[in-house]
């Protein structure tokens, strides 16, 4: 189950890397701007141990941040209830990082860690917003925290608020208490579709500012979808629910994507076609591909609802 939202997660960081800082920023206290480069290591990594087979670790993500200064972060996003192997598992992981690029002058060899978080989707009442490293030495002892994000802990205003858009296709897990209740009560199923309307037309709103690219918000709304298919998947009244409307927002996206395609085309080879004909062009393109009703297409190709039908008409050799 845990490698759907590892996937996801691993989508998110390296496919919308901007969206990175603010929870770096959020996590380390850093003040970055959002300018500095970002660039991401192989996330596989061998360790091999007495008496065993050499094996293969693969990191949810790994990477370095340039502004100022240069700092490695990594950070792991784990679906399971704590239980103290994580901990386990991010040292392993930090130590191969940090040996992969260790330099040695002489005899002398250093190493250098990373700054490592972990995203907790799921969390007890007890779990704790620290984890710890104790490293014995015989040259002394080194101790240092490893902090937790927790999905629950924030708003739906605060992740938007703070730009922590990377937190939006994991939001589901905040209801997971709920699903059945959700399943089996259509008011409080429709509470929560009315809530992720509310996150649409939130990315929606930042697009359209121009903080976030037409290929984010899609993103994030396709690993929001995939997510919250695997969380629900024994719910099917959420699952359906929630389905049709993540469903219907990546067609709208497509459906955009199409039109300004096709005005783009129009203007770039130079065609008098008219802004009227261009539409035209649009609204055949999404027939073609059948994943819309006759007044989406109308709306997003802004012909009359009329005009669509007659299109539509021509597409299938004059039959309505």
């Amino acid at each position: 189950m845990g490698s759907i939202y590892d996937g996801a997660f691993r989508t998110i960081l390296n496919d919308c890397r901007k969206l990175i800082i603010p929870v770096i920023n959020e996590i380390f206290g850093e003040n970055y701007s959002g300018e500095e480069e970002i660039e991401f290591f192989p996330n596989e990594h061998f360790a091999e141990r007495q008496d065993e087979e050499v094996r293969e670790r693969i990191t949810d993500s790994n990477f370095r941040i340039t502004g100022r200064e240069t700092k490695k972060y990594h950070l792991e996003c784990e679906s399971g209830f704590p239980d103290g192997r994580i901990t386990i598992r991010l040292f392993e992981y930090d130590a191969q990082i940090a040996l992969d690029e260790g330099e040695t002058t002489g005899e002398t060899l250093t190493v250098t860690f990373p700054n490592t978080a972990v995203l907790h989707l799921r969390v007890r009442k007890n779990s704790p917003d620290r984890m710890e490293y104790v490293i014995v030495t015989p040259g002394g002892t080194v101790r240092y925290k490893i902090p937790v994000m927790k999905v629950q802990s924030y708003t739906l205003k605060e992740i938007f608020r703070k730009r922590l858009l990377i937190l939006i296709p994991f939001y589901i897990f905040s209801h997971e208490a709920r699903l059945r209740e959700y399943n089996d009560d259509r008011r409080r199923l429709g509470e929560l579709e009315a809530e992720y309307r509310w996150i649409l037309e939130k990315l929606e709103c930042l697009e359209e500012e121009g903080i976030i690219g037409a290929f984010d918000r899609r993103t994030i709304i396709e690993l929001s979808r995939e997510v919250i298919k695997e969380l629900t998947h024994n719910y099917e009244n959420v699952q359906k629910g929630m389905g049709d409307i993540m469903g219907g927002a990546l067609m709208e996206t497509e459906a955009r994507t199409i039109l300004n395609q096709g005005i783009s085309q129009g203007i770039g080879q130079g065609k008098m076609l008219g802004m009227e004909e261009a539409r035209k062009s649009t609204a055949r393109r999404m027939l073609k591909k059948g994943k819309l009703g006759i007044e989406e297409i109308a709306e997003y190709s802004g012909l009359t609802v009329e005009e669509a039908k007659q299109l539509a008409a021509e597409e299938n050799g004059g039959k309505e």
